[in-house]
């Protein structure tokens, strides 16, 4: 019998082996995930020898997150903005850089506008919700305003209202399946739109990790125009949508700002700005109509 330090030194270097970032981590949340522990639970339970039950819950797992599935498919759920979000290959899972764009948001509403009405007030759009992690964060952090999700995918939208139930959001938030803003009343005025579009190349795509390349939705991905497409969509929509003074806040590709910029300084857009992540790489583009 093997004791619990040594399965997950052997399953860390089986991860590494199969090129898994992070592998010792990866390695604690798996068995921790399988045998029902917390990764501090482990750290009390290092000398405990595991019996070939808990082996075999083990196993599959383990031969899972080898084949590059991603963790949060394993475990089911990911931490985010606050919240505990179901994910599944329906969405994308949720990244850290959309929760650096979640904060900033929270940061320019919290010192200043839109101009027009109080918070209470606020009408929010989530083009693109996905799992719903954007428009949730926003609805947890204004639970008086009113926020509609928008996804083209309805499984997509279908695990975005999963989330909202689960979180207690449900009754915030509004969820509609559309094109964009192809689907929502003609006479809807938001005084918040943002989105995490699909912003990839094809080339980037084929390039990127197998978690992405093979696990995630390829509509959630690419977009035409070396990946603009959907971003300067949003822009021209967004124009006729938000209120005077709205805010606009989008994540793109981090070699897309220049050409974005241009078109929303050109399009007469104000407070045009491009903000880093936290790697160093322009990933926000702000702005107010």
């Amino acid at each position: 019998m093997l004791s619990l330090l040594e399965i997950i030194a052997k399953t860390t270097d089986f991860f590494a082996s199969k090129g898994v970032e992070s592998a010792r981590l990866n390695a604690e949340h798996v068995i921790g995930h399988a045998l029902g522990l917390k990764r501090m639970q482990l750290y009390l339970q290092f000398e405990r020898l595991l019996t070939d039950a808990e082996l075999d819950k083990i196993r599959p797992l383990v031969k899972r997150r080898a084949q590059r599935e991603p963790l949060q498919h394993i475990l089911g759920t990911v931490e985010w903005g606050g919240l505990t979000l179901k994910c599944d290959r329906r969405a994308l899972v949720p990244r850290p850089e959309t929760e650096e764009l979640l904060e900033l948001i929270i940061e320019r509403l919290k010192r200043g506008a839109p101009e027009a009405p109080a918070a209470a007030e606020w009408r929010i759009l989530d083009l693109g919700t996905g799992t719903g992690a954007l428009a949730l964060g926003l609805a947890k952090a204004w639970p008086e305003a009113r926020v509609t999700a928008v996804d083209a995918s309805a499984e997509a939208l279908a695990l975005a209202q999963e989330n909202a139930l689960a979180t207690g959001l449900a009754e915030r938030v509004e969820f509609v399946v559309s094109d964009w803003f192809a689907a929502l009343p003609d006479a809807a005025r938001f005084e918040v739109i943002v989105s995490n579009p699909p912003y990839l190349t094809d080339e980037e795509v084929a390039a990127a990790e197998p978690e992405v390349r093979l696990h995630d939705p390829r509509a959630a991905l690419v977009a035409a125009e070396a990946g603009l497409a959907d971003l300067k969509t949003i822009i021209a929509g967004a124009a006729e949508r938000l209120v005077p003074g709205g805010l606009l806040a989008l994540e793109t590709g981090i070699a897309q700002h220049a050409e974005l910029l241009g078109v929303l300084t050109e399009a007469g857009w104000r407070d045009v700005e491009s903000r880093k992540d936290l790697s160093g790489r322009d990933r926000f583009v702000f702005a107010r109509r």
